[in-house]
Formats: structure tokens, C-alpha cells, sequence
């Protein structure tokens, strides 16, 4: 009897490894479990927790091999799935800030800098402001949610005892981060285009009336012009956070597929 309980408690132990192995690139990687706003050892308590409750429903039918170099690996292959799963998320957020850094240095903003407390980095006013609209809205539809069950559906479709295919994992990496530009244009497409517009204004009224100091107008205006239309495309944000959301879940899930 004893021998038998011994036996389960190694199983349920190394169970649990591998859980948190795969969880805890959530808590380095992905947006709001990742925040520098929340401190690593309430982080770490977190990902503990939540492996816990994960483990039953990992483990379900599976026999965990105990010998520490097979563990060793399956622990490498949980790490490599629960962070490609947290970096399809982390694009998200990253084409967001870049979107806010593309305004910023067409606005002028990029002058100045502050410390983002997302992320503990300096950056400019539009990166930063970007990086929390987008993490608000990311908690307003549920995404905190939402990447729990994602992550919950990795283990159905890449058991903790095998490992994911390299090709389709790489494939989506390489996927997720050309995309990023192409995402941040999308974001700061309205703001772009009616900055563009008020400096071509302002260069013909340079040419009109050349005694003008344009400089010394053209700042000003730029930045009330990209405030505004940043204060009139936040619900396009909003809406193109949410389907980018189910998109980016549903391609992390897909590239895991075995």
C-alpha cells in the first residue's frame, strides 16, 4: 500500500512540473500575466495556483514517466508549448505599443519619454498610453479568460507526455511576428493618415506664405490633430483587440495541433 501511494505521489509531483512548465512562459510573456505591475513573487503564487488547478485535467489517463532525464525533456517541450502559446499573445500587445511609437515619432511625441509600468521600459506618450488602452481593453472583453481556457485546451491537444511538432510551431512564430507591422499600421492608420494630411497643409501654406514660422504652428497643431483622432479611433482599437484576440488563440492552438 504504501509503495502504491509513493508511486502516485511521484506520479501527481511530476505532474505537476510539467504543468507549471508550461505555464510559466504566461507569466514572462504574455500581456497583463506578464505586468511588471504585478510583483514576480505574486506572479510566481499565481502560476503556482493555477498549475494546481490545471493538473487534474492535464493528467487525466497519464502515466508521467519519474526518471529525471526523460522529465528533464518533457519539461523543455512544456516550456517550449506554454511559450509559443504565450507569444502569439505577446505579439498582440507588441503590435499594439508599435502602432502608439509610429504616432509618436510622426507626432513629435517621441521627444519625450516615460517609464511605461507595464513593462518597466522607457518609452514615448503614445507607446505608453497604447500599451494600457490595449491591456485595458484586454481585461474589459475577457482575455485574462480567455488565455486561461486557450492554455487549458493545450494540454487536450499536446498531452504533457508528448511533445509539439517544430515545423507548424515555427511556421507560426514566423507568422505571428511579420505580421506585427503590418497590425500597427492597421492601429495607426487614422492617425497617420490625418497627421500626413496636416503636414502637407502645412507645407503649402509654407509656400503660400513663406514668412510664416511653420515650425513654430506646425507642433501644436500636430499634436492636438493626433490627439484628437486618437481619442476618435479608440472604439476601432477596441474592436480590432477583440477579433485579434480570438485570432491570435486560435493560430497559437492550431500551430500546437498534433
Amino acid at each position: 500500500m504504501n509503495a502504491l501511494l509513493g508511486r502516485l505521489a511521484q506520479n501527481e509531483l511530476a505532474g505537476f512540473i510539467l504543468v507549471l512548465a508550461r505555464v510559466t512562459p504566461l507569466f514572462l510573456l504574455a500581456p497583463l500575466f506578464s505586468s511588471a505591475l504585478i510583483p514576480p513573487r505574486v506572479r510566481g503564487i499565481v502560476a503556482v495556483g493555477l498549475s494546481i488547478g490545471l493538473a487534474p485535467i492535464a493528467m487525466k489517463g497519464q502515466a508521467i514517466p519519474s526518471d529525471g532525464l526523460t522529465l528533464a525533456g518533457l519539461v523543455v517541450q512544456g516550456l517550449l508549448v506554454g511559450g509559443a502559446f504565450a507569444l502569439a499573445l505577446a505579439v498582440l500587445m507588441a503590435a499594439i505599443e508599435s502602432a502608439g511609437a509610429l504616432i509618436d515619432v510622426l507626432s513629435g511625441f517621441s521627444y519625450g519619454n516615460l517609464i511605461n509600468p507595464l513593462n518597466g521600459e522607457s518609452s514615448a506618450i503614445m507607446s505608453r498610453f497604447y500599451s494600457l488602452v490595449g491591456t485595458l481593453i484586454f481585461l474589459v472583453i475577457g482575455g485574462d479568460a480567455w488565455t486561461i481556457r486557450g492554455l487549458g485546451r493545450t494540454f487536450a491537444l499536446v498531452p504533457l507526455t508528448r511533445g509539439p511538432r517544430i515545423g507548424p510551431l515555427v511556421a507560426g512564430a514566423e507568422h505571428a511576428f511579420s505580421e506585427i507591422f503590418a497590425a500597427a499600421l492597421e492601429i495607426a492608420a487614422p492617425v497617420l493618415v490625418a497627421l500626413l494630411i496636416t503636414d502637407v497643409a502645412f507645407g503649402v501654406v509654407s509656400r503660400v506664405v513663406p514668412q510664416m514660422n511653420v515650425f513654430a504652428v506646425g507642433f501644436p497643431t500636430k499634436v492636438a490633430v493626433a490627439l484628437l483622432v486618437v481619442g476618435a479611433s479608440l472604439p476601432f482599437v477596441g474592436n480590432w483587440v477583440s477579433d485579434q484576440l480570438s485570432t491570435s488563440v486560435g493560430a497559437a492552438l492550431g500551430a500546437l495541433h498534433t
